[in-house]
């Protein structure tokens, strides 16, 4: 069964050690996302149907909103450093407009000095109860991570093409609608005909505006939402169940699971919420 060993929360996101013997189906995150081997059997991530290893010489980085699945061998089992890097976060730190957390490449190549820093955070990350530091190392991590991901990216127009804004009024008012009826069972023609869409059309739309489908960007607001809820309130896990529309905890459980690595109940166990930040100078 795929645990986790460490999971924390804080202005920068959260951070996670997972070890995973079973894979993900495709979904997406908000923040960017880094994925580093820390020991077991190799792995791999699958973005845009271009597969990626994660072993000891690469990790992979997933642009926020990059749909993408992690695959972990049959009988095998993988421990991975993953962090959810919240792109206002990084911007704020990074002082640079041009810093916006959208990676050049998916293939991050682990240098002498982005290994010396997987090693701090994870020993950091180990230890929970002391991680002063933890926004400190984690921003100098992701950074130098992200600058590797352009170093080969020779066309200057490229990151402002890739960024995309949702422009489109009809995209922006669905998602306001998800956001609103995240708890409910969202029909998505019912979403399309309320913005002035024929389904095909919305689904088209949305997926040329956000690069994910309406339905994985409605599992990623669940996802955050259950997430939220199990680090940030005491319902138990079938309250939380039920708020998000589910029939029952062992449905929820297969979404959270597919979708976020491990069951709820295992994430609740060891997620921890540090009670400040330093902020990075």
């Amino acid at each position: 069964m795929s645990t986790a060993i460490s999971v924390c929360h804080g202005a920068f996101g959260r951070a996670a050690l997972y070890r995973l013997d079973k894979s993900l189906i495709t979904h997406a995150h908000r923040e960017g996302h880094l994925i580093f081997h820390i020991e077991g059997n190799f792995s791999d991530v699958v973005i845009d149907d271009k597969t990626y290893s994660v072993d000891y010489q690469n990790a992979t980085a997933v642009s926020p909103l990059e749909p993408h699945s992690f695959n972990v061998k049959p009988s095998q089992t993988s421990v991975v450093l993953v962090l959810y890097i919240k792109p206002i976060w990084f911007l704020e730190n990074s002082q640079s407009a041009e810093f916006t957390l959208r990676f050049g490449s998916s293939q991050v190549v682990r240098t002498q000095g982005i290994n010396d820093l997987v090693r701090r955070f994870t020993s950091l990350l180990l230890n929970v109860h002391n991680i002063e530091n933890i926004d400190t190392l984690l921003f100098s991590l992701s950074k130098l991570c992200y600058e590797q991901t352009w170093q080969s990216v020779r066309t200057p127009g490229l990151l402002q093409n890739k960024c995309s804004n949702f422009s489109d009024h009809r995209i922006r008012r669905s998602l306001r609608i998800m956001q609103q009826f995240v708890s409910a069972e969202v029909e998505m023609e019912a979403v399309a005909r309320t913005v002035g869409l024929s389904r095909p059309h919305f689904f088209k739309l949305f997926k040329l505006q956000l690069g994910v489908t309406p339905n994985v960007y409605l599992n990623t607001l669940r996802s955050e939402r259950a997430i939220d809820e199990l680090v940030n309130t005491e319902k138990t896990v079938t309250s939380i169940a039920y708020d998000l529309g589910y029939s029952s905890q062992a449905s929820f459980t297969r979404f959270f699971s597919s979708n976020v690595g491990i069951a709820p109940s295992e994430y609740r166990r060891v997620a921890d919420r540090p009670a400040g930040h330093i902020p990075i100078q």
